[in-house]
C-alpha cells in the first residue's frame, strides 16, 4: 500500500487531458499516471515539491534518434530533416518520432510503432499543430492534413516552401486542435484541408468547416485514402493538383445552377399513371419520392382503393410493389389482389368463382414476382416497419409501397400527434432518400356532423395527425360514400376527392366517382355523386391544404 493510503477514486487531469488517469488517495494526494504526464497534487497542508515547467518531458524525451530516407514511405532525408522527424527506441522498441516544438523547445513527441499504434509524450493536452513552427504567423495558403506521414508527403512535394500542417492526434481531435490554434490559423487568407479519404476524415471535414468562416476554407479531393498513399503510388502530381484545385467548401444541400444543369435540361414528362384515367390526367401521374395519403371512415373502401392500385402497378406498370397491410393477413390480401386481376371475388366462398380461375390467377402473379408482402400481422412498431420498407425498396427494387395503416404505427405512443410528426418525417424522408413512392392510409378523426361512413366530406383537418401529415404529403385524398342509404346506385360509388396537390395546386378539390361492381369487385370511374360542374381549375371546393383545422 503506498504512504498516502488506498486509491478511493479515479479523476480527470488538468495537465495531460486524460478522463481518469489522476489517482485520488486516501490522504487527499494526487497523481497523474498518464503516460509522458508527471502532475501530481500534495494533500491539504503539505508544501508541494518544486517543479519546473521543463519537467514535462523529463524522463521521456527521446533524446537519440536519426533522421534518414524512409523508403517504405517514399520520404526523403531533406524533409524528415526540417521537420525532424526521425526514428530511434523506445523502451527496446524500434519506432518513428515526430517531434513537435515551441519557442525552439520539444513540448511534445508522438511516437509511432510499427503496427501504427502511437502515444504522447509530453505537452499532450495542447502540443500545437504538429509543423507549426516551421512556418511564419499567416500567408496566402496552409495546408492542413489529417496525419504527420501526409503532413511530410505534401510539404515534400511541395519542395517543403509551402506551410503545411497536421492534427496531433487524427481526425478525432480535429475540433480541439483547431480551436486551440484558431488565433494563427486565421491569419492565413486559405485554409485548404486534405484529411483522409475515409468516413472519419470526411467527418473531420465537416466538423473543421463549422468552426473556421464560410470562404476561407477549401477542400482537397484524393483519390486514394490519403497524400502519403497517393506519394506511395506515384501519384504525387496529382496531390499537388488537388490542392490547387481544392473547392470553397459548401454544406450539403447548397447547389449552384450549375449543379441542377443536367438534371434541369431533362424534358418534363408525365409520371406513372393511376389505374383512372381522370386521376392521372389531374395529378399528372406519380412521381419518385412522392407521398399519398388518402383518409376515409371504416368501410368506405380505402383498402380496396389501394388493392386495386397494387395490382394495377404489378401487373399493367410491371413495377415491384411492398405491401405493409397492418390489419389484414397477406393470403387474405392476396386474394384481393388476385381477384382484381381476374375479376373474381376469389376472397368470398361464393363469389362466383372456379378453383381453376383461382390457380391461374395465383400463377400469373407468382410468375411476374412483383409483389411482396409484409408477413407480421399485427405488429406496428415503427422501427420494424421502417427496416421492413428500407429492405423492400433497397434488397427487394420495390419502387412502390403501400402501407395499410399510419395511425397503427402510433397507437401505443405516450405523445400519438408527436409520434406521426416524427413517423412522417421519416417516411417522407426515406422516400426522397431511396426513390420510392409511398402510399399509406389513415385514420379519421369522428367529425362534427355528418359520420364519414354516411357520406360526411372528408377535410385534412379530420386526419388524425393531420399537422404532420399535411405538412409531408404531396397528395391528400378523401373517400366519401353514403353506405346507410336505400339508393343502390348511390351506395356503391364512392366520392374520391383531391384534399391537397403539392405538385400543381390545380387538382385541389377535384372530385370524381369511384363505382364497384359487385359482380367483378372492380372499382371504375364514374361522375362523382351531386359533383358540381368544373369548369377550368375551379372545383367549387374550399382548397385546405395550407389552412384550416390542425394542419
Amino acid at each position: 500500500m503506498s504512504i498516502h493510503g488506498e486509491v478511493v477514486d479515479r479523476a480527470p487531469c488538468s495537465e495531460c487531458g486524460s478522463s481518469d488517469n489522476v489517482a485520488v488517495y486516501a490522504d487527499g494526494y494526487e497523481k497523474c499516471f498518464g503516460m509522458g504526464c508527471d502532475y501530481f497534487k500534495m494533500p491539504d497542508g503539505d508544501a508541494p515539491a518544486p517543479r519546473k515547467r521543463e519537467s514535462k518531458m523529463a524522463g521521456h524525451v527521446i533524446e537519440d534518434f536519426e533522421v534518414r530516407d524512409i523508403p517504405a514511405r517514399k520520404l526523403r532525408e531533406k524533409t524528415l530533416k526540417k521537420w525532424r522527424y526521425g526514428i530511434g527506441k523506445y523502451k527496446g522498441k524500434t519506432v518513428q518520432i515526430a517531434n513537435y516544438i515551441r519557442d525552439g523547445q520539444v513540448v511534445a513527441q508522438k511516437v509511432r510503432f510499427a503496427n501504427k499504434d502511437f502515444l504522447m509524450l509530453g505537452e499532450t493536452k495542447r502540443p500545437g499543430l504538429y509543423g507549426q513552427h516551421l512556418w511564419r504567423d499567416g500567408g496566402k495558403y496552409l495546408c492542413i492534413t489529417e496525419g504527420e506521414i501526409d503532413a511530410l508527403s505534401v510539404s515534400q512535394l511541395f519542395d517543403d516552401k509551402w506551410p503545411v500542417v497536421s492534427l496531433p492526434n487524427g481526425a478525432q481531435s480535429a475540433a480541439k486542435a483547431i480551436k486551440d490554434e484558431l488565433d494563427w490559423l486565421m491569419k492565413f487568407d486559405n485554409i485548404v484541408l486534405m484529411f483522409d479519404n475515409d468516413d472519419a476524415g470526411k467527418e473531420a471535414t465537416e466538423t473543421v468547416c463549422h468552426l473556421l468562416p464560410p470562404g476561407k476554407v477549401k477542400v482537397a479531393q484524393l483519390p486514394l485514402k490519403d497524400a502519403n498513399e497517393m506519394l506511395k503510388e506515384g501519384r504525387g502530381g496529382e496531390v499537388v493538383e488537388a490542392f490547387w484545385n481544392a473547392k470553397v467548401y459548401r454544406p450539403d444541400g447548397i447547389l449552384s445552377v450549375s449543379d441542377l444543369m443536367e438534371d434541369a435540361l431533362k424534358p418534363i414528362e408525365m409520371g406513372i399513371p393511376w389505374p383512372w384515367k381522370e386521376l392521372t390526367d389531374v395529378t399528372y401521374g406519380r412521381r419518385d419520392g412522392e407521398v399519398y395519403a388518402i383518409g376515409a371512415g371504416t368501410g368506405v373502401g380505402k383498402t380496396d382503393f389501394f388493392t386495386q392500385c397494387i395490382t394495377y402497378d404489378a401487373e399493367e406498370l410491371n413495377v415491384k410493389c411492398g405491401v405493409l397491410y397492418l390489419e389484414q393477413p397477406p393470403v387474405e390480401t392476396l386474394r384481393r389482389i388476385a381477384g382484381k386481376l381476374a375479376g373474381k371475388k376469389f376472397h368470398l366462398p361464393d363469389g362466383g368463382w372456379t378453383e381453376s380461375e383461382y390457380q391461374a390467377a395465383l400463377k400469373r402473379l407468382d410468375e411476374h414476382d412483383n409483389i411482396h408482402f409484409y408477413n407480421h400481422f399485427g405488429v406496428s412498431d415503427w422501427e420494424i416497419i421502417r427496416a421492413r420498407i428500407r429492405y423492400m425498396v433497397v434488397s427487394m427494387e420495390c419502387k412502390h409501397i403501400y402501407l395499410d395503416h399510419l395511425t397503427a404505427l402510433a397507437a401505443g405512443a405516450d405523445d400519438e400527434r408527436k409520434a406521426l410528426e416524427q413517423i412522417m418525417a421519416d417516411l417522407a424522408g426515406d422516400a426522397q432518400e431511396m426513390g420510392h413512392k409511398l402510399h399509406f392510409v389513415s385514420h379519421l378523426a369522428t367529425p362534427e356532423g355528418k359520420p364519414h361512413e354516411e357520406g360526411g366530406r372528408v377535410m385534412i383537418r379530420h386526419y388524425k395527425g393531420s399537422r404532420a401529415i399535411g405538412y409531408w404529403s404531396h397528395f391528400m385524398f378523401g373517400l366519401e360514400r353514403e353506405q346507410q342509404t336505400d339508393d343502390p346506385a348511390l351506395k356503391n360509388v364512392s366520392t374520391f376527392r383531391v384534399l391537397k396537390d403539392r405538385y400543381s395546386g390545380q387538382s385541389t378539390g377535384f372530385t370524381m366517382g369511384l363505382r364497384y361492381d359487385h359482380e367483378t369487385g372492380l372499382l371504375s370511374s364514374c361522375p362523382a355523386p351531386e359533383a358540381k360542374p368544373k369548369t377550368g381549375k375551379d372545383y367549387g371546393f374550399k382548397d385546405e391544404s395550407s389552412t384550416g383545422g390542425e394542419f
